[in-house]
């Protein structure tokens, strides 16, 4: 399984020119309470096809038999198309972004910690919806969020999702946790052994324990944070920090450390916990906590200076082709966007159940991650959330 390489630590001086975009200053604020995107233009329509297409994608997302000769949609892609792919595996959001404002790039598979930065950069262009005919067929929760889409306007197609769980060892963590109060308590039992997800997004995961724990705060969103309340965030993961055995962004890290047993409880991936099983090594669990989860849905994106625009349209239309959709859900290990991918599951039977494919009263309380920005996420037109780049602040002093 190759999945998304270890965070490169930011500079906060990195951090603000890359956030710049989302701070109080850009774009002003629209009608709606959201910032005002730069004014480009989605394409009209589409031509045969430039010959090639130059992709900045996590890793996973775009195989053409690099790891595993069985494992290749990109020619496939190529067949059919004539659009040769030239990929840029990227290992943070961070990356992504940087590389996208360079114009080299086509099309890039964001998370939603860095679409809102693209958007509000003027780096990706609004999407036409209708040039994309699988679109139709993807699940209905997906389209038009506030980490895809700017006062209606969709700026990408949904790729995949998944949830930020709690994961334990079932022989060493009794009795079993149902709540995030179990890694983030300051006098765990399990003090060394706890692990957490290396990034400033994870500020979101300690709001949300916040927002469900300690109203008073006045939490409504945990992407959407006033200065006091991003402050009692960044001191409750102090306290978590003391707990901290490692941090992780690399699936393998976290995997190899439940594997040793150092570490016994924290946040994964459900394709982590999996993989965990499938070492046979130690006995886990991961469950939605009673407060819910983060998590993350990917978005397919279009650059506002695509010099391929009609091959990115036609990959974007190709990646979230049911069948194609479903093969790299299950060689990634994420719940598919389209509703017709779990009709082609091939290797596992029971993936869509195991990754709640269609269950979208489950991802009702998977808050997907989405760009802090000054104008507040939560869409309530406030405009006193702080921003990304106070964030990647933040961790930075959490860290240090």
């Amino acid at each position: 399984m190759s999945i998304r390489h270890p965070l490169r630590a930011l500079t906060a001086a990195t951090a603000l020119l890359l956030a710049a975009a989302c701070s109080s200053n850009a774009g002003g604020s629209s009608a709606s309470g959201g910032f005002a995107p730069p004014k480009i233009s989605a394409q009209k329509s589409l031509g045969a096809g430039e010959g090639t297409v130059n992709i900045v994608a996590w890793a996973g997302y775009v195989e053409y038999g690099q790891d595993s000769k069985t494992v290749d949609w990109v020619t496939p892609f190529t067949q059919q198309t004539g659009c040769k792919v030239n990929l840029k595996v990227a290992g943070t959001s961070d990356e992504m972004v940087a590389l996208m404002k360079t114009g080299q790039y086509d099309t890039v598979s964001a998370s939603g910690d860095a679409t809102l930065r693209l958007i509000a950069g003027g780096d990706v262009a609004p999407v036409n919806t209708a040039l994309v005919p699988n679109y139709a067929d993807i699940y209905p929760g997906l389209k038009n969020q506030p980490w895809n889409s700017v006062n209606g306007v969709p700026y990408g197609i949904p790729h995949g999702r998944g949830a930020n769980l709690l994961m334990y060892n079932t022989d060493k963590v009794t009795p079993a946790p149902t709540s995030w109060g179990s890694v983030f308590a300051a006098d765990s039992p399990y003090a060394g052994h706890v692990t957490a997800y290396d990034s400033p997004i994870y500020i979101a995961d300690a709001a949300l324990y916040l927002m469900r724990t300690e109203p008073d705060l006045g939490i409504k969103n945990p992407y959407a944070l006033t200065k006091p309340q991003l402050d009692a965030a960044v001191a409750l993961l102090k306290v978590q920090k003391k707990q901290i055995g490692s941090y992780w962004s690399d699936y393998t890290k976290e995997q190899a450390a439940f594997d040793s047993g150092d570490d016994l409880i924290g946040t994964t991936w459900e394709v982590i916990q999996q993989a965990v099983a499938g070492d046979g090594k130690v006995k886990t669990q991961a469950i939605l906590p009673t407060e819910g989860s983060t998590g993350w849905s990917d978005t397919w994106m279009i650059s506002a200076h695509a010099q391929h625009p009609d091959c990115a349209y036609q990959w974007m239309n190709y990646i979230v082709s049911p069948a194609v959709n479903a093969q790299v859900a299950e060689y990634f290990g994420e719940a598919p966007a389209n509703s017709k991918a779990c009709g082609q599951i091939t290797d596992n039977p029971n993936f869509c159940t195991d990754y709640h494919a269609t269950d979208e009263s489950w991802w009702k309380n998977v808050y997907y991650w989405t760009t802090p920005t000054a104008q507040c996420a939560d869409g309530s037109g406030r405009g006193d959330c702080t921003t990304y780049a106070q964030w990647v602040t933040a961790w930075n002093e959490i860290k240090s």
